[in-house]
C-alpha cells in the first residue's frame, strides 16, 4: 500500500514519470481498443461485402444508362428518349461450385423471383464465369464456362473472333477455336468476348494467350489462361439483355 502512495505521489508530481505512465497506459488501452476494433470488422464483413455489392450493381447499372458502350459497368428509372439502357446486372453469390468435373455447374442464390432466366450471362469482378442453365424461385443453376459443352463467341482487341471452348483438362485454361492463322497473335495478348450473341455484352474480360498451337491448316488453336480462379469465386453478377426478346423474335426462322 506504501508503495503504491509512493507512484501515485511520484507520478504526480514529477512530469517526466507522469508522461511515461501516460504514454504506457495509452499503448495498453491503444492496442486493446485495436484488437477489439480488428475483431468487429471480421465479424462485419459479410453485412460489409453485401453493401459493396449492392453498390457495384447500382453502379454497373448507372454507367450502363450514361455510356453509349455496350459494357458499360435493381434497374433504375431512365429517360428512355435520352438513353436506351441495352443491359440490367444483378449481383448473387455462388454457394455451390463445381470445377474438377469434364461437365460442371454453379448454383447462385437468386432465382426467377429475382428475374432470373435460362440464357443469362453470369460475371464477376474479373470476367467470364458462366451463362444460367435453369431456374427455380430462389435459385439457379450456372453451366461454368468449365463445361465442355460451353461455346462462347470471343475475340482480341484488333478484331479478329473465334469460339471459347474447354477442352476438360486445366481448370484454369480454356481454348480459343477458329481464329485465321494470319490473325497476329502473340504470347500475352488478351482476349475478351466478342458481343456476337444475346447473352455476353462485348468487352468482358476472359483471360490471356499462354500458348499457340499452329497444327492446323485451317486456323489456329489457342490456349487461354481465365482471369477467374474457378475455384475460388463467390460473388457474381448476371447479366440481362434487355433486347434479347426482340433480337431473337427477328432471327427467328419461322419469320422468313
Amino acid at each position: 500500500m506504501l508503495q503504491f502512495i509512493a507512484l501515485a505521489i511520484t507520478f504526480n508530481n514529477l512530469n517526466f514519470q507522469k508522461s511515461k505512465y501516460v504514454n504506457s497506459a495509452n499503448a495498453l488501452t491503444g492496442g486493446l481498443y485495436q484488437k477489439v476494433s480488428n475483431i468487429s470488422n471480421y465479424f462485419s464483413l459479410k453485412a460489409t461485402n453485401t453493401e459493396l455489392l449492392e453498390e457495384n450493381t447500382l453502379l454497373r447499372n448507372f454507367l450502363q444508362q450514361k455510356t453509349k458502350h455496350p459494357f458499360a459497368l435493381d434497374s433504375m428509372v431512365i429517360d428512355t428518349v435520352k438513353y436506351h439502357q441495352k443491359y440490367t446486372f444483378i449481383h448473387a453469390k455462388i454457394i455451390n461450385n463445381n470445377y474438377a468435373k469434364s461437365f460442371n455447374f454453379l448454383t447462385i442464390d437468386k432465382g426467377v423471383n429475382d428475374g432470373l432466366d435460362r440464357e443469362m450471362a453470369v460475371i464477376n469482378g474479373k470476367g467470364i464465369v458462366g451463362i444460367t442453365d435453369n431456374s427455380s424461385p430462389n435459385y439457379t443453376r450456372v453451366q461454368s464456362i468449365l463445361n465442355k459443352n460451353s461455346r462462347i463467341n470471343a475475340r482480341f482487341k484488333n478484331g479478329y473472333f473465334g469460339t471459347l471452348k474447354w477442352d476438360g483438362l486445366d481448370y484454369n485454361t480454356v481454348q480459343l477455336i477458329d481464329i485465321p492463322r494470319q490473325a497476329p497473335v502473340k504470347i500475352g495478348d488478351t482476349v475478351e468476348t466478342g458481343g456476337k450473341s444475346t447473352i455476353f455484352p462485348e468487352g468482358v474480360l476472359i483471360g490471356t494467350v499462354i500458348e499457340i498451337n499452329n497444327d492446323n491448316a485451317v486456323g489456329n488453336s489457342i490456349n487461354v489462361k481465365l482471369f477467374n480462379d474457378m475455384s475460388t469465386i463467390s460473388p457474381v453478377y448476371i447479366i440481362k439483355n434487355l433486347d434479347k426478346e426482340e433480337i431473337t423474335l427477328l432471327e427467328n426462322p419461322a419469320n422468313e
